[in-house]
């Protein structure tokens, strides 16, 4: 808004100064003119200057219409054009920008015949006219094509930015389903293959609770598509703690050792995320088993290290887990892997560095 009032007084300020010279120019060679004829007329040449941007074409065409009858009435001399013209200029160069091509083709070919037309009609006065009246032109169309530009490239990063958090989202909605899915996958076998009554209701609370945990965690996801809803903080290390809890109801007994705290909220999401699937895998391809998780704050980096004792794995699938574990440590310039332990079992290690 400021800089817009900025541009309003600079138009304000050339409208005088336009006027006071269009007004010195009828007045100086024409002594027997009056003030009070010279005065307005150099009034409708300057004053729609200061009122251009906001209707253009109107202000174009008094100023060039005041220009030609005072001219054509000899109020005005010939050879004292320079500020009308200018005033002209004004106009046009905002024709140029705020209205389509075709218009303000026709109105430069309007001011150009005008403009040659009071000067004499010949040919050097045409030229004159043409390359004067041209120049602004080209310059308004110009800035046109620029400012139609640049609201391109925001509307193109707005879409860009709009697909990036669909797909962070869809990620996200990835490790909340596919943990929570392997919670209750592998406690609905246990209550499908035990015979005792006892264990299966513990099987069941364990199902219920997990599917009660991932639908409030995907409406909290999902919640920030809308403009109205309520937004919960992301997830951090400081629920990983409820991960390990939940890891052992599916038969994971974890053993969580947090060392220290206070990172960015982004690097805490991804450290989650990045427990939370190795977790997953851990729950998914080695239950019943032991897993050690241990996540180690400093100054500059988090370093995740999950490992587990379970049968492990010869070869390294290429499903979508280890790929979003090896993304999120991309984003931060860190260092991943994954892959059999020394002693059996399955290691994955993260590095995230932060400054």
């Amino acid at each position: 808004m400021i800089a817009k009032l900025h541009l309003y007084l600079v138009d304000v300020a050339a409208a005088l100064v336009i006027w006071i010279l269009v007004t010195y120019a009828i007045l100086e060679p024409h002594v027997h003119v009056s003030p009070w004829i010279a005065v307005p007329v150099a009034g409708l040449v300057a004053v729609p200057v200061a009122v251009r941007r906001w209707w253009p074409e109107i202000a174009l065409g008094v100023t060039t219409a005041a220009m030609v009858v005072s001219v054509m009435s000899q109020v005005l001399p010939v050879q004292a054009l320079g500020a009308p013209v200018g005033a002209v200029c004004f106009g046009l160069y905002t024709v140029a920008v705020e209205r389509e091509r075709t218009w303000s083709l026709v109105a430069l070919v309007i001011t150009i015949v005008a403009t040659a037309g009071i000067s004499g009609g010949e040919a050097e006065s045409v030229l004159v006219a043409f390359a004067a009246l041209g120049a602004v032109w080209v310059i308004g169309y110009t800035t046109q094509l620029r400012r139609s530009m640049i609201t391109r490239e925001a509307s193109q990063q707005a879409e860009q930015a709009l697909a990036d958090e669909r797909l962070r989202i869809a990620r996200e909605l990835h490790d909340v389903v596919a943990h929570n899915l392997s919670l209750i996958a592998v406690q609905a076998g246990n209550a499908a293959h035990v015979r005792s009554p006892e264990h299966a209701y513990e099987a069941l609370q364990v199902i219920s609770e997990t599917s009660r945990a991932a639908l409030t965690e995907m409406r909290s996801l999902l919640g920030v598509l809308r403009s109205d809803a309520d937004l919960a903080p992301s997830p951090g290390l400081d629920g990983l703690a409820d991960l390990a809890d939940r890891a052992s109801l599916a038969g994971v007994r974890v053993s969580l050792d947090v060392r220290g705290s206070g990172v960015p909220e982004g690097v805490g999401l991804s450290a989650y995320r990045i427990v939370q699937e190795a977790l997953t895998n851990v729950v998914k391809h080695a239950a019943p088993a032991s897993c050690t998780v241990v996540v180690e704050v400093t100054s500059s980096s988090v370093r995740i290290e999950v490992t587990d004792d379970g049968p492990g794995v010869k070869e390294l699938g290429v499903g979508h887990g280890l790929i979003g574990m090896r993304e999120r440590v991309a984003v931060y310039g860190g260092t991943f892997s994954a892959g059999p332990g020394e002693n059996g079992g399955f290691r994955v290690t993260a590095e995230l560095p932060y400054s």
